[in-house]
């Protein structure tokens, strides 16, 4: 076994696979499990009762998490003009139109998120089947097709996250750093699950929150009982 494959089952080993930890509780035992020399981030998987193969059951949406994800986004803005100027003004790294176009269609694609004022939607299609699979397309259901485009920017710099269901009904979203520290992530935790549970379709039937996971990107998950969240949100 390798150096990195014996770290991973002492992490392993510290975490009970038939418990279902409270929210604090898991937080408390997540630094133990990570075990490389970085700060790791952290992420959530939330399994949701739904079926995504029903249009009327996707789950989808933005948040803004209190403290931010820890991680620097390179921001993308297709825009001209004074929306243009205004995308500079707001800190994006990177703003235009065609040229842009021209930098993907040849294989760039050195940004995390893609904003793009309405108006330039017929020329970002053209690389939409490069976008899309990456989940980089802009979207007006996240807020990343307006005209807003300062305002967009500043609320992905800031932390704004984007959540989608995958084809088998899972979350998947970064929320922090190890090294935020318990309170820090747990507000982060509780503001996202608190928007996914706003995000409910009115067609979901019977548990909605079936499972929550907690991990370090190289670490073992770590169990949640919904309900020990659900409680701390009550409060």
């Amino acid at each position: 076994m390798s150096k990195a494959g014996k770290k991973y089952h002492e992490a392993k080993s510290k975490i009970d696979r038939n418990k279902r930890y409270t929210l604090e509780e898991a937080l408390h035992i997540l630094p133990e499990t990570s075990y490389v020399r970085f700060d790791e981030s952290i992420d959530i998987a939330i399994r949701l009762g739904v079926d995504p193969k029903k249009p009327d059951q996707m789950v989808r949406g933005t948040v803004a998490l209190p403290h931010g994800t820890g991680k620097e986004v390179r921001v993308l803005v297709f825009a001209q003009g004074e929306k243009e100027k205004e995308a500079r003004e707001a800190g994006t790294d990177y703003v235009g139109g065609e040229d842009l176009i021209e930098k993907i269609s040849q294989g760039w694609l050195e940004f995390d998120k893609a904003i793009a004022t309405p108006d330039m939607m017929k020329v970002v299609s053209k690389v939409g089947k490069i976008l899309g699979p990456r989940g980089l397309m802009p979207n007006p259901k996240v807020g990343t097709v307006t005209f807003e485009v300062g305002k967009a920017v500043q609320d992905v710099k800031s932390g704004r996250v984007e959540f989608k269901v995958d084809k088998a009904g899972n979350l998947h979203v970064s929320v922090g750093k190890v090294s935020f520290g318990q309170e820090k992530l747990k507000e982060n935790i509780l503001t996202l699950v608190d928007s996914v549970i706003k995000a409910k379709p009115a067609s979901s039937k019977g548990t909605y929150v079936k499972g929550i996971a907690v991990s370090a990107t190289m670490g073992p998950g770590i169990k949640i009982d919904p309900l020990s969240v659900r409680n701390l949100m009550k409060v």
